[in-house]
């Protein structure tokens, strides 16, 4: 997963940092689950709550504590790097939170909570009753994971409709941080559909300014109604305590992830089969676009869905379904949340005209050199291991013109990248053209993709790139 250097994500392991969960009293006479809060119940002053102790009291039985510990290879001592001895091994213990969401023993958390864990405990309750949990499934692409504990008539959390949460609605945070189990925060919604941090592949976080620390990953971002609103995953710190800026996954996300994982295994999203990069002004005016939105599209493959509909490289995509597109990011998104086989109408501008196309979504493939290099929608295709987070696309008239590439230069252009990757901090830039990979020519998107394959992880990369003026040559590293 890539991080930005500000950002602490926990991986509940060792000293990590784990996004706020924060867990709640248990409820006091729950009969059934999926109960909602009775609102007429809550203390008032004047008109407004003053407790959120009733909340508490229903939704804690659903946030759960969840140890981790897996055995890892420990450093050789000199004994060892001589030819004495054995190497050894040690344990790592983790800690974070998860949600109950059905009577039967499901629970949802974070993937970097319970990843490559040997052992999972749930610990429910006051009475801390202790649970072995199986990992059923995990989507790392939106960092959450499934897991399922054996047990009857457990206390499932209610799920809100997160597409109708606004900006300043109250929220609180339940989980355990620094293992404080039972802790409870609050604030508002403090902005919508953040993406472009670095944290998952498909980012639709809610940010929050109720206050989280390490050890709540996996929590319970829930309303004034003790409804799930989303699964707390991440905070924004330069120093690892809470700045008031956390990061959830949306519930209704989460709830597809639950969703396909148990009816499949698996995630399984829709697959459009193009390369796209956002609109930027410059490309906007070249194009003369009205306005600076949509996904520009810079790569089609062939046989793939866009290809029957009749989608061309230099395509604006405006609308899909009656949606708007603002962005490559938002149009990734929208695509791989429908099911393969759905039937799309896409909305787009070609050659200054509008134009509809219909198409029938196929399957994204599993794995993430496979689906770029057939021109999936992920932004353009990508490139592997130290060319992590570039992402490129053919060269044709329409990517010449919208990027200003001179007729003489060929490659491949790099259709966005990512800002913590080697190639951004070396200073690659969308825009810019690959036309050799370790002195060897790049022709095409697919070629530049195997290439990237073939350079094992930690090994440089030196690349002859062309950049908007002239062509240079830049080394890549890990480092």
């Amino acid at each position: 997963m890539n991080r930005i250097a500000i950002f602490t994500v926990s991986a509940l392991c060792g000293l990590g940092l784990v996004v706020p969960v924060f867990s709640q009293e248990p409820a006091k006479n729950l009969t059934s689950t999926n109960v909602a809060v009775d609102k007429s119940q809550l203390p008032r002053n004047t008109g407004m709550i003053s407790s959120f102790a009733p909340i508490v009291d229903t939704i804690a039985p659903s946030v759960v504590s969840i140890y981790t510990s897996k055995t890892v290879r420990m450093p050789r001592t000199m004994r060892e790097l001589y030819g004495y001895g054995t190497p050894r091994s040690g344990t790592v213990q983790g800690l974070g939170s998860g949600v109950i969401v059905s009577d039967d023993g499901y629970i949802l958390t974070n993937n970097h909570v319970a990843d490559g864990a040997d052992e999972i405990l749930v610990s429910i309750g006051l009475e801390h009753k202790e649970y072995k949990a199986k990992k059923i499934g995990a989507d790392p692409g939106t960092d959450i994971a499934v897991l399922k504990i054996e047990g009857k008539n457990l206390p499932a959390i209610t799920f809100a409709d997160s597409d109708k949460a606004r900006v300043g609605d109250i929220v609180l945070a339940v989980g355990n941080p620094y293992g404080l189990t039972r802790t409870v925060t609050m604030g508002i919604i403090s902005g919508l559909g953040r993406g472009n941090i670095g944290l998952a592949d498909y980012e639709n976080f809610i940010q929050t300014d109720a206050s989280i620390n390490p050890g709540n990953s996996g929590g319970a971002l829930v309303d004034t109604e003790g409804r799930l609103v989303g699964i707390n995953t991440a905070i924004f710190s330069p120093n690892g305590g809470n700045n008031g800026i956390g990061f959830a996954v949306p519930a209704n996300l989460a709830h597809e992830v639950l969703k396909s994982i148990r009816e499949h295994g698996s995630v399984v999203r829709g697959f459009l089969g193009i390369s796209i990069a956002s609109v930027t002004q410059e490309m906007a005016d070249s194009l003369k676009l009205q306005e600076v939105s949509g996904a520009f599209v810079s790569g089609v493959s062939q046989g793939g869905p866009a290809d029957k509909a009749g989608m061309k490289n230099g395509d604006v995509v405006k609308e899909i379904n009656g949606s708007k597109i603002d962005d490559a990011r938002q149009l990734r998104l929208l695509i791989s949340g429908m099911a393969p086989g759905t039937k799309v109408d896409v909305k787009l501008i070609r050659e200054g005209q509008e134009k509809t196309v219909k198409a029938e979504l196929g399957t994204l493939p599993s794995k993430p050199e496979l689906a770029s290099s057939s021109g999936g929608p992920a932004p353009g295709q990508h490139v592997s291991n130290v060319l992590d987070g570039i992402n490129v696309g053919d060269i044709d008239d329409d990517v010449r013109e919208a990027f200003h590439i001179p007729r003489k230069v060929r490659g491949v252009v790099i259709a966005s990248i990512e800002t913590e990757s080697a190639g951004y901090k070396a200073g690659l830039r969308a825009g810019y053209v690959i036309q050799e990979v370790n002195h060897q020519p790049v022709h095409n998107a697919d070629e530049a993709v195997e290439m990237g394959d073939k350079i094992k992880k930690g090994e440089k990369a030196e690349l002859q790139i062309w950049n908007q003026s002239k062509s240079e040559s830049i080394t890549l590293s890990d480092g």
